[in-house]
């Protein structure tokens, strides 16, 4: 056998850790080749732990935890490139080798191009290059794995950037009566967009609508559906469409293209009547928004509803005048006050929110920075970040509490 590459070309060190040992798997038919292998990489000390199959369908049953597969291109039941590709499906994590004759070398590069990380010819190695080989094998494996897995995270980098866009979308407003100001953090669970949305839109001089919603679950398949309902959402309420009907037709979207029956979304909506100074509340299974008015901090005692996606049923809206034109309403996701109080299984809930909004700190905090200084008190309580993503609208008329 030989290696393909002159003795010291690609250093004589590879970057395994040193005295690792690894399990190759030899799939050869000739018991005198395979003797013959196992006699080169036992003269070198190679740390090296030889498996031998006769055949693919053998080496189907012994290739599980190995991390290189030495293959003969010429077996009973696999010949050629079919073989290799065979085990190329096989193979999983480990590197493969190939095994040809002088007469088909021009097998070795191929089988290269097919995806094996090098070949052998056979009769012209010693038993130090072909312990090199199958260790640069192994690394350059593991290096392609480790490029793989990269590329992996970026695409779902983008993808979750892509996704961000769609539900955090700068409100559609133009008033200056009121002030918007919102936040969004990711759970820990992957640092990736969940399902929480929100939206702004102004549909009248006097009129502003508002939406925090999350869709259970985390991953891509919940943020895409996040997504369809805020855009659904504004769709519905740029046309029109009366009040006791947006929410169920809503719900009608989220069933039509959830993945699972089991998948559901809370929602909670508000629509501010500027020229009345009054809001109108409807909740879907969502935590009530919190009033800061007149030096007190109050829930917005909304009926709750049920969750979008489980008993269609019209949420009941509720009206909330407000007393003076200096108030903030803010609006979240559970995400918040899911975290943890001390060492128990105690949780923050809406009383525990109400209680950080009502601390003296909070009051010192400008109303822009008011989100993550309450979002950074909370994780106090809960001893570390969230598991659960966090997202907020924070919306102000005249500028104080």
């Amino acid at each position: 056998m030989s290696w393909p590459y002159p003795q010291g070309g690609l250093g004589s060190n590879p970057n395994l850790p040193p005295g690792e040992r690894l399990r190759v798997l030899l799939v050869e038919d000739d018991e005198g080749d395979a003797f013959l292998v196992g006699e080169l990489l036992a003269e070198t000390n190679s740390a090296i732990e030889l498996l031998v199959a006769t055949s693919l369908s053998e080496a189907r049953q012994r290739i599980a935890g190995v991390d290189c597969v030495l293959l003969d291109l010429g077996l009973p039941d696999a010949q050629g490139l079919d073989g290799l590709r065979r085990v190329l499906e096989m193979s999983g994590s480990a590197a493969v080798c190939v095994l040809t004759g002088r007469s088909d070398e021009h097998l070795g590069t191929v089988a290269v191009a097919e995806g094996a990380q090098d070949y052998l010819v056979k009769g012209q190695v010693d038993g130090v290059l072909l312990t090199r080989a199958l260790r640069y094998a192994v690394e350059r494996k593991r290096a392609d794995e480790n490029a793989r897995r990269l590329r992996e995270v970026e695409l779902r980098q983008a993808e979750s950037a892509r996704l961000e866009r769609g539900l955090l979308p700068q409100p559609l407003m133009s008033t200056d009566q009121i002030a918007v100001h919102t936040f969004y953090r990711p759970g820990r669970h992957a640092a990736l967009i969940g399902g929480d949305f929100f939206d702004v839109v102004q549909t009248r001089p006097d009129r502003v609508d508002l939406i925090v919603g999350d869709v259970c679950g985390h991953g891509v398949d919940e943020a895409a559906l996040g997504v369809e309902l805020r855009v659904a959402w504004r769709a519905l309420i740029l046309a029109g469409v009366p009040d006791d009907e947006v929410l169920p037709a809503l719900e009608q979207v989220l069933m039509s293209e959830r993945r699972l029956q089991e998948i559901f979304a809370t929602v909670a909506t508000v629509r501010l009547d500027l020229a009345a100074n009054r809001a109108t509340v409807r909740l879907a299974g969502h935590p009530p928004p919190v009033l800061l008015a007149g030096g007190r901090v109050t829930p917005v005692p909304a009926p709750g509803g049920l969750l979008l996606g489980v008993r269609p049923r019209r949420p009941v809206a509720f009206d909330l005048q407000f007393d003076t034109d200096d108030w903030s309403l803010l609006m979240y996701t559970d995400g918040l006050i899911e975290g943890r109080v001390g060492e128990g299984d105690e949780r923050l809930d809406v009383p525990g929110l109400t209680a950080l909004l009502a601390e003296p700190a909070s009051r010192t905090v400008p109303l822009p920075e008011l989100p993550p200084w309450l979002v950074g008190r909370a994780e106090q309580l809960n001893g570390g970040p969230f598991a659960d993503d966090v997202a907020m609208l924070l919306v102000t008329r005249g500028g104080g509490r």
